[in-house]
């Protein structure tokens, strides 16, 4: 399901260096080397997060040429650091801060943020499936930020009479 909020749709979100749970400073937003960011939002308690993880590990393969993956959330770095050694997921930048997902309004998990490569506000939306997070992308090819824009652009269908 993509969807995007009002004032979120292709706006220019904030730009943020955050650090990491490896010590590095992951670079949030902004214009990135011709490279398009997920956010993925998630926690180590939510069993959809769990259950969602192949398809994330899937999309890092599959997208790696235009696409950088960062895992973010909030709470306590231990219980993150724990998670990511249990899950293998050295191999994503791992974010841990309220203030970025305060600053997406994310509510609900696992969540996505897609920022395109120039830094604009792609779309965005809760992801359980490997489906949700390829409407993400489709959604920043299409030009559109969600499902909704894209249906009115189209305009209304005619009924086949079948004839």
């Amino acid at each position: 399901m993509v969807h995007s909020e009002n004032w979120l749709a292709k706006s220019t979100p904030p730009e943020m260096a955050l650090p990491a749970l490896d010590g590095s400073t992951i670079q949030i937003g902004g214009i990135r080397g011709g490279r398009s960011q997920l956010l993925l939002f998630l926690s180590p308690d939510c069993t959809i997060c769990e259950a969602f993880l192949p398809a994330v590990r899937s999309a890092q393969g599959a997208e790696r040429g235009w696409l950088d993956i960062v895992l973010a959330s909030d709470g306590e770095r231990d219980a993150h650091a724990n998670f990511v050694r249990e899950k293998n997921l050295g191999k994503f930048p791992y974010v841990v801060s309220e203030q970025l997902g305060r600053s997406y309004g994310v509510a609900k998990l696992p969540y996505a943020v897609l920022i395109d490569e120039a830094g604009k506000l792609s779309s965005t939306g809760l992801v359980n499936t490997r489906e949700h997070l390829e409407s993400l992308f489709v959604a920043k090819e299409s030009g559109v930020s969600n499902i909704q824009q894209f249906l009115s652009q189209r305009g209304p269908r005619r009924a086949s009479s079948g004839e």
